[in-house]
């Protein structure tokens, strides 16, 4: 059904949104008081310079209001506001309490509510999101023949095989019921979806049910003024995944597992659990569970309820991506579906660039690993790595890294706090500082640096940064050394002043230096 001025009133007095329609010389609930109320809008957007020819407007976020001067010329047909602009426009505006939810709802309608279509899969938590999304995201084109899309912070994929960089960890609600869209157009059954806290904070995913909600984990993470003001409001986000789902994917070890248990019972939610098992550390029971297969970790056995998956060697380093690969298994079978071993084993073809992404010069003994860790717990997770792989060679290791500027505060004392007294050296640098000075960012994550025996620099240019670690372990090939790139992995532009500027890739200087 297509949408238009008379059924988007009709649809936010539904949601309870709807305050009133409002133009210079009326004010009134009764769309049918304006001329061509009935008329299917073209096309729907939140950036003015995209209005043509009956383009319904959503005026969200630091919407300024002479963004309308002129562009009654060039079609409005209406505007969505939480502000009246009846002296800028003579387009009536559908006046609401929240743009973003009525944008989420409205954009659902007007792309036909292509989720309707698909069998969506929403993945949240403070790490592993993208992983598991690929795994999952391997496992469904398998079974399905390549008809599975992929929403992900890395990349979006709406054909199947096509992967386009993505800007957010969760699109934007209009673009993401456009790409579902576009996804039903091109045949697909399923979409794996990354769901991140502010997704929620934010109403990007107003409305929308999940098939299949996947909770990971939790950890502090994303604590700052203009994110989540503290720890309880950010799981308090992340949870809201729970209440749209209809079966819930639960880490069996996640902290506050037993709350989220509660309110999944509440809400009469099935929930399958999935777990890393570790004869020394970890042995929560769960419905699937991933467990290493030889003293070095090299392959993992996954069982699900019992049965024997067989053996599994990731193609993507790290004990905890066979959680992650536990996940999507879960995932499978919450959808009610028979995986074969050979779908299962599609997830040991998956790469992701600049996640845990190895070079190497043996000539002089270097290892670097680019990866998109940016917080303590994946510092953690990420050293752990380390030293299970390289531990009894006692290597010299290296962490490169920086924090985002203006959010995330939090992170930077987190990252030296995790690091320092299991490193040699920290190079701090930059990582899309955005508007907050790089050299302020790097002298407040220096100082956390209490560790004596912990040296580190300060180098501003990333790329210099880089290739100062690497010309410095190259000059000790006596010794193993290993460099630690992490935040920005594969990201070919840094974020300075709210733009992307061109950047080399912490992967490509390595390759580059280390072949």
């Amino acid at each position: 059904m297509a949408l238009t001025l008379a059924s988007a009133a009709q649809l936010l007095q539904q949601h309870h949104l709807l305050h009133e329609i409002v133009r210079a010389d009326r004010w009134t609930l009764d769309a049918g008081e304006f001329e061509g109320s009935d008329t299917p809008f073209s096309s729907v957007t939140y950036d003015t310079r995209k209005v043509e020819d009956g383009t319904l407007l959503f005026c969200k976020g630091a919407f300024r209001p002479e963004y309308l001067d002129g562009i009654d010329v060039r079609g409005l047909a209406a505007y969505v506001s939480e502000t009246e602009f009846h002296e800028r426009t003579t387009a009536p505006g559908l006046i609401v309490s929240d743009v973003r939810k009525a944008m989420s709802l409205l954009s659902a309608e007007f792309y036909g509510r292509p989720q309707e279509k698909l069998t969506v899969v929403g993945i949240t938590g403070t790490k592993g999101k993208t992983t598991t999304a690929y795994f999952t995201h391997a496992v469904l084109s398998a079974l399905s023949g390549g008809k599975a899309a992929l929403f992900s912070s890395v990349d979006n994929c709406v054909d199947g095989h096509t992967y386009v960089e993505s800007d957010l960890t969760t699109p934007e609600s209009l673009d993401a019921f456009r790409m579902m869209g576009e996804a039903v157009s091109h045949g697909m059954r399923y979409l794996v979806m990354e769901v991140s806290s502010q997704a929620y904070k934010v109403n990007r995913v107003y409305g929308l049910t999940f098939d299949v909600g996947v909770f990971l984990n939790i950890s502090p993470d994303h604590i700052s003024p203009i994110e989540h003001p503290t720890f309880e409001d950010y799981l308090w986000c992340k949870r809201q995944i729970v209440d749209n789902c209809r079966t819930l994917v639960l880490g069996a070890d996640a902290d506050h597992a037993d709350l989220i248990r509660q309110q999944a019972q509440r809400d009469r939610r099935s929930i399958v659990t999935f777990a890393l098992h570790d004869e020394a550390k970890l042995t929560t029971p769960a419905d699937v569970v991933a467990s290493p297969a030889d003293p070095a970790h090299t392959q993992y056995r996954i069982e699900a309820d019992g049965v024997d998956f067989g053996l599994f060697s990731l193609a993507i380093d790290g004990d905890f991506n066979y959680a992650n690969a536990a996940a999507a298994l879960a995932i499978v079978h919450a959808l009610g579906l028979d995986a074969s071993p050979e779908a299962l084993h599609a997830m040991e073809h998956v790469k992701i660039a600049g996640r845990m992404e190895r070079f190497e010069d043996p000539s002089t003994n270097t290892v670097a690993i680019v990866d998109y860790a940016h917080n303590g717990i994946s510092m953690t997770a990420l050293l752990d790595y380390v030293n299970e792989r390289f531990g009894t060679r006692h290597p010299n290791i290296t962490v490169i890294t920086g924090s985002a500027g203006n959010k995330a505060y939090d992170r930077r004392k987190e990252i030296v706090e995790a690091a320092q007294h299991r490193i040699g050296r920290f190079i701090f640098t930059e990582e899309d500082t955005n508007t907050e000075p790089t050299e302020d960012i790097c002298k407040q994550m220096a100082g956390y640096v209490t560790d004596p025996q912990v040296e580190y620099d300060i180098i501003l240019d990333r790329a210099q940064a880089v290739e100062n670690a690497a010309t410095a372990a190259k000059s000790h090939p006596e010794r193993l050394d290993i460099i630690l790139a992490i935040g920005k992995g594969n990201e070919r532009w840094i974020k300075r002043l709210n733009r992307h500027t061109p950047y080399e890739g912490d992967d490509a200087i390595f390759a580059r230096l280390l072949g």
